[in-house]
């Protein structure tokens, strides 16, 4: 699954289980970190751009080394570091990485039926335990599309009632004027503060 779904994922289950700003976007970011290892991409897409000879780096390695418990648990632990709440968002990173790795078993198919991207759980120490699903869908299917768009949603409405967005994290300000946009559309349209007009 893209990473903005994968960040969707997380607000959507996790953010309300801290109270911090910062701790919520740990948690939401340890969902997505996992996909660092597919950074090879850009470095394949530069050697092709330059004329250099081919490389694999992103089919060689992605999935090997963010994609496992290893990963997992040092993910956790690095998010606990900066976190106001260091257990929880330790164990809350915990279980973002999980939710990748789950949204990837279920969503990350390539164009083919046969090409399955498994999860290799112990990698990369060890390719065992290997897990896959047959009926895994296309990364670019009508599922994650949808799925997608279900999170976006949820996250807005929820927006409209707690007041704040995932924007909040970079722009409040802007979070703002969007959580009122909300709200209008939603026929939320918060009442004004006493002594104010």
């Amino acid at each position: 699954m893209s990473p903005i779904t994968h960040f969707l994922v997380g607000w959507a289950l996790l953010e309300r289980r801290v109270s911090a700003p910062r701790d919520k976007a740990l948690v939401c970011l340890a969902g997505v970190a996992p996909d660092l290892d597919g950074l090879g991409l850009l470095v394949d897409a530069l050697y092709r751009a330059l004329g250099s000879p081919a490389t694999r780096y992103y089919e060689d390695y992605h999935r090997l080394f963010g994609h496992g418990l290893p990963a997992a648990l040092l993910l956790a632990a690095l998010v606990a570091v900066p976190a106001r709440q260091r257990l929880r968002v330790a164990v809350l990173g915990l279980v973002a990485v999980h939710l990748h790795l789950l949204c990837d078993l279920l969503g990350s198919r390539g164009s083919t039926p046969l090409d399955l991207w498994p999860i290799w759980y112990l990698a990369p120490f060890s390719l065992t335990p290997e897990w896959s699903v047959s009926w895994q869908w296309p990364l670019v299917g009508w599922q994650n599309l949808l799925l997608s768009a279900a999170l976006l949603f949820i996250t807005l409405r929820r927006g409209a009632v707690t007041g704040y967005t995932p924007l909040t994290l970079l722009a409040p300000r802007v979070d703002r004027a969007v959580v009122e946009v909300l709200r209008r559309w939603g026929g939320r349209a918060r009442a004004p503060e006493r002594g104010t007009r």
